[in-house]
């Protein structure tokens, strides 16, 4: 009798609510500041990219810049007919996918790999210094990018210079467009690998040394030490960047893209951004070019959901619950 009395004056009594609203109150206030600092940032993220989620709709339109949403005549879905018709944007698909688990099977692993390189120098200075020189490339445009790889690896670059004065054949990397794809993934290794270390090596602190040191007394080579201790350390992190991952794989860079389009042809080069660039902007085909944009965005929303349910499957806790 006692205990069910207790409980209903806690149900029937409303102070726990007004402690609780105060205390949302007090909270509200001590981190006003703070609130305050994640506005602006809130109301980009609203603005760009939640709100800009309703533009969708003129794939559902044969939109007309100057008539508007409401002006516009609504088709329905032939955009998306007329777009998986489309041989060319099929081809701009292709091209994406392979690009990606090009990137896939060798970008992805290089962050790791450094990170594991960098994570075993004992000199403290050198380790600095790596990490500085590695970072370095993240900083500098694909325009500066692409100008230097144009210059070692185009048709009268430093590459075919140095054949050309020993007598041997030439070879126009950049122009070829059997060898677009490795040069783009190679581009990308160079200039982003030690950017994504960065991730690595934080998880890599944080693993206890004495993991290590156990290993080692128990007769553990370094091949195992990795294997046992490291990798499985390292599993979270790895399962959640390769989620995000594939949630981005039908974006593979445009600025890289466009700017070596022009040399091998859209045969080779047309990705699906550059595809919606072209249809889009260029040709005033807007709806059209939406359909492919949502398209887009749709299968890479449909791969992260897979993903991380296959990660829950195999006990990690994923993007989220």
């Amino acid at each position: 009798m006692l205990a069910r009395r207790v409980r209903t004056a806690m149900v029937e009594d409303p102070a726990p609510a007004r402690v609780r609203g105060a205390s949302r109150r007090q909270r509200l206030r001590r981190d006003l500041t703070l609130v305050l600092l994640m506005l602006p940032a809130l109301a980009y993220f609203l603005v760009f990219h939640y709100g800009a989620l309703a533009g969708n709709l003129i794939a559902f339109l044969d939109y007309v810049p100057f008539l508007g949403i409401t002006g516009s005549v609504w088709v329905g879905f032939d955009n998306f007919s007329e777009m998986f018709r489309d041989p060319a944007m099929w081809q701009a698909t292709w091209n994406t996918v392979q690009i990606s688990a090009l990137q896939l099977l060798f970008f992805f692993p290089a962050p790791l790999g450094l990170a594991l390189l960098l994570h075993s120098l004992t000199g403290g200075f050198v380790r600095k210094f790596v990490q500085s020189v590695v970072y370095l490339p993240h900083f500098i445009s694909w325009v500066i990018v692409v100008a230097l790889f144009q210059q070692v690896l185009g048709g009268a670059g430093v590459l075919n210079g140095m054949l050309g004065d020993h007598g041997l054949s030439t070879i126009d990397v950049i122009g070829n467009p059997d060898m677009f794809k490795p040069l783009v993934v190679g581009q990308v290794i160079w200039k982003d690998s030690g950017w994504g270390m960065i991730i690595f090596l934080a998880a890599l602190h944080q693993v206890d040394e004495q993991l290590y040191e156990s290993a080692a007394i128990d007769g553990a080579g370094w091949w195992r030490r990795l294997w046992h201790v490291t990798l499985p350390a390292l599993r979270p992190i790895i399962a959640l960047l390769l989620i995000l991952k594939l949630g981005d794989i039908l974006s593979t860079g445009f600025e890289q893209i466009y700017l070596q389009r022009a040399s091998v042809g859209p045969a080779a080069a047309e990705v699906l951004d550059t595809f919606v660039y072209f249809t889009g902007v260029a040709n005033g085909d807007w709806g059209y070019a939406a359909a492919a944009g949502l398209f887009k965005g749709v299968v890479g929303a449909l791969l992260v959901y897979s993903a991380n349910k296959v990660a829950h499957r195999l006990g990690e806790s994923g993007v989220y619950r």
